[in-house]
This record gives C-alpha cells, sequence and structure tokens, in this order.
C-alpha cells in the first residue's frame, strides 16, 4: 500500500495573527508554524496507520520553501517514510494543486490524503481541484477509513446521517474529525526522522488563478449590553433598533 499525504505548514492557533504593512501577507515575525491539523491528525496519522497494518509506505508531499522543512521533518518523526517539497511560493489552491498532482502523477500511488481545509485560509478546495486533474474520484469529509481486503470503506457525515462510501483503484480523500487520533512522535521517531529522505523537486510550472488585494483584521468586538430580566421591553427595543443582522 503506497499511500501519498498532502501536508502544509500553518500558524500554531494559539499565535496572534498580523499583517505586512501593505497588508497582502502574513507577517511571520515571531509566529510558530505547525503541520495543519487535519492534515497531521486525521490524513497523514490514518495513513500511518493503515501502512503499519498492511505494509507499504507513506510519502508526504508539501509546496513551500526551505521554511516548510521542520514541520515535514515531524511528519516523517511521526512515522511517514519519505517527504517530497516542492520548491515554490504556496500562491494559491490552483497552484498548489497543480504542484501536488504532478508530484503524485510521478508514483504509484494507491491513494491520495488530504486534510478537509487548512485552518488559516479554511477554503477547502485543493482535494478536488487535485482529483480533478488527476482524474480521479474524490471522497471529501472522511470521518472513517477501513479496508475490506483492497476494498477502502469511507464513511462521511452528510446533512442526511452517515454516508458510507467505496471506490475502486486509486483515489482522493480529504479528511475530517474522527479518522484518527493525534500522535505524538517520540524520541526515537524524532532521531529517526533526520536521517529519512526529504526530496526537494523544482515546481512544474503551475500557475495562479487568484491574487491578494489585502488582508484586514475583523473590527474589534464591541462590548455587551445587559438588560434586566424584568425588562423586556427594552430588550424588544435594543433587537428592533440597535440589533444587526449576521
Amino acid at each position: 500500500m503506497e499511500i501519498l499525504v498532502c501536508i502544509s505548514k500553518s500558524p500554531d492557533t494559539t499565535t496572534k495573527i498580523g499583517f505586512t504593512a501593505d497588508g497582502k501577507s502574513l507577517d511571520e515575525t515571531g509566529v510558530q508554524f505547525i503541520i495543519n491539523p487535519y492534515d497531521e491528525w486525521y490524513a497523514l496519522v490514518r495513513a500511518i496507520e493503515l501502512v503499519e497494518k498492511n505494509g507499504g509506505s507513506v510519502t508526504t508531499v508539501t509546496v513551500g520553501e526551505a521554511d516548510c522543512d521542520p514541520v515535514i521533518r515531524k511528519a516523517l518523526a511521526i512515522g511517514a517514510h519519505k517527504a517530497v517539497r516542492v520548491n515554490a511560493v504556496a500562491a494559491d489552491a490552483a497552484q498548489v494543486a497543480g504542484e501536488l498532482a504532478a508530484v503524485a502523477k510521478s508514483g504509484s500511488y494507491e491513494a491520495i490524503f488530504c486534510g478537509k481545509e487548512t485552518i488559516d485560509h479554511n477554503s477547502g478546495v485543493v482535494p478536488g481541484m487535485l482529483a480533478e486533474m488527476l482524474d480521479l474520484p474524490l471522497v471529501t469529509w472522511v470521518s472513517s477509513l477501513e479496508y475490506d481486503g483492497d476494498k477502502p470503506l469511507m464513511k462521511r457525515e452528510t446533512v442526511n446521517g452517515i454516508e458510507t462510501v467505496t471506490v475502486d483503484g486509486p483515489y482522493v480523500l480529504s479528511a475530517s474529525k474522527g479518522m484518527s487520533e493525534q500522535r505524538i512522535p517520540n524520541m526515537r521517531g524524532i532521531m529517526g526522522a533526520r536521517s529519512k529522505p526529504l526530496d526537494v523537486v523544482e515546481p512544474c510550472g503551475a500557475a495562479a488563478m487568484t491574487h491578494v488585494e489585502g488582508f484586514a483584521l475583523p473590527p474589534a468586538k464591541s462590548g455587551v449590553k445587559l438588560v434586566d430580566a424584568d425588562n423586556p421591553e427594552e430588550l424588544v427595543r435594543l433587537l428592533r433598533e440597535e440589533a444587526k443582522a449576521i
């Protein structure tokens, strides 16, 4: 079983976010970066569990420059066998998907795992773009994955309940909560990650389809108004005159 897992770096969820003076990019000064949790906790860990049970190997792929190497090494410490980094700045989802597709085409993978979204952009579109570029079936928001022989059995949550899905042949999957649990790398894994291969490849030249005009922080939250329980008329007045539609 050969599984390709797409991972990316993202700011730690506790990081205070700021932007550069021109407002067009994240100010990375003092920012702690981690593996995107949906990529790590669910996609990567489940891939490793499957390979530990059935044999094979897990390869991670990342689009980014050398500052991504620490998070890639963590993925290797957790249990991935090798890693590929496409040496390019991640410009937008289309460009990232194009570069990931080029790497996927260069190998023979039975499955390609992605997190359902990144916690910084939250767009969740890369898995769909990647599947389209590879002409493979896509199963989204998968919360459970088991194999019956060589047949993947996936469960995903929908508005109508739990849906069970299976596919024939290679496929792309976007993982959500429930696929697995976070795995903390041990000292042996950390030491072993240093000797595992991290191949840096040049980009294929996939084009970005969007550009950033600017980022801005949301307006600061205003204070709340407390209304006495014995004064419902005031509450009604506030709802009518001052409350804003969401």
